[in-house]
């Protein structure tokens, strides 16, 4: 992995009672040394493999302000990190499930892009048993599961200063309350929606195909090429490209997917993210609620399962093989 570290910080947030989280800020950077430049490459890869949510920074953004500030010089970084971190305290002490951990700054480049990484870490106990074969306990850094995680792409953001996808960041794990403090920590606001372009596209392909006029049988195989292209994609890491895609479907008629998409209106950007779950739509049904849980093939909605609007009905012919058998021991021991 090629990644670069340019500047590192580390600070703690310790909580002491139900209103007080303590700072402990360090007086330097970190070297950027081989276990210092490992955690940030497992960082770096634990944060890219994970569903991110796409922002910007408001113009009121005190953060933004102060990262322009040090990019020209006029701070250091490490004081940059120690004001931004108090200024972390105090958004987080306004929620009750407020908790402390490490907080970092990571400045560095990664295939000829800048980034600068914000995480706020947990540290966990553990077991370890040295060359004496002695067992001894140890704290460690919960990378893996780490979920309070921005990062602001600099490249982006310095020469595309209208993106809406150059900050990125993680949901949390109890909702909105995460996303929440750290937005507005960060001074920003929600930019890109994966999911909307994501719904768009399925919405686009399925349009497509109507105007083809295309049977049942076209229209799924057809949806399945976009699926299988966006799946590569998805798999290789990278975003769905327009233009790439509709290079890859044979043309309906005489426009090109692309041309139709720009013709209609629907918003889609050059490229984007893909959503794993959105797109599964465009070859299976799925759905839970209420004690059910159905996931099938789309090719059999109309073939082996019939769906009645009228009544909110699903009828399903022939059932799987082991489901079958616990339908049956069941009716057996009534």
């Amino acid at each position: 992995m090629s990644l670069d570290i340019d500047q590192i910080a580390l600070h703690q947030m310790i909580k002491r009672d139900e209103q007080t989280l303590e700072l402990v800020l360090r007086e330097s950077l970190l070297p950027a040394n081989a276990p210092v430049t490992a955690m940030m490459e497992e960082l770096h890869r634990v944060y890219s493999a994970k569903n991110k949510a796409y922002g910007l920074f408001n113009e009121e953004s005190e953060l933004a302000e102060a990262l322009r500030n040090c990019r020209k010089g006029e701070d250091d970084f490490l004081a940059f990190s120690r004001a931004a971190t108090g200024r972390l305290r105090d958004e987080l002490a306004k929620y009750s499930f407020a908790e402390g951990g490490i907080v970092l700054f990571g400045h560095y480049r990664y295939l000829a892009v800048e980034y600068l990484l914000i995480a706020v870490l947990n540290s966990q106990n553990s077991m370890r048993v040295n060359e004496e074969l002695d067992i001894s306990s140890t704290h460690y850094l919960d990378i893996n599961h780490a979920d309070i995680v921005a990062r602001i792409d600099l490249t982006e953001w310095e020469t595309n200063p209208e993106s809406t996808r150059y900050l990125t960041f993680l949901k949390g794990r109890v909702g909105r309350k995460v996303a929440d403090f750290f937005m507005d920590f960060l001074g920003a606001s929600v930019g890109l929606d994966t999911k909307a372009q994501n719904r768009g596209l399925l919405q686009a392909v399925d349009d497509y195909c109507q105007e083809a006029s295309l049977d049942k049988n076209e229209r799924q195989n057809y949806r399945k090429q976009v699926y299988s292209y966006c799946n590569e994609q998805l798999q290789a890491g990278e975003e769905i490209e327009l233009k790439s895609l509709s290079e890859e479907l044979a043309p309906l008629g005489e426009k090109t997917f692309e041309a139709f998409t720009q013709e209609q209106g629907y918003e889609l950007e050059d490229r984007f993210p893909a959503d794993r779950s959105t797109l599964r739509q465009l070859t299976k049904f799925a759905g839970s609620g209420g004690g059910v849980t159905l996931n099938f093939d789309a090719m059999l909605l109309g073939e082996r399962i019939f769906w009645d609007p009228a009544t909110d009905t699903l009828t399903i012919k022939g059932t799987p093989p082991n489901l079958r058998d616990q339908l049956q021991r069941h009716s057996g021991g009534k």
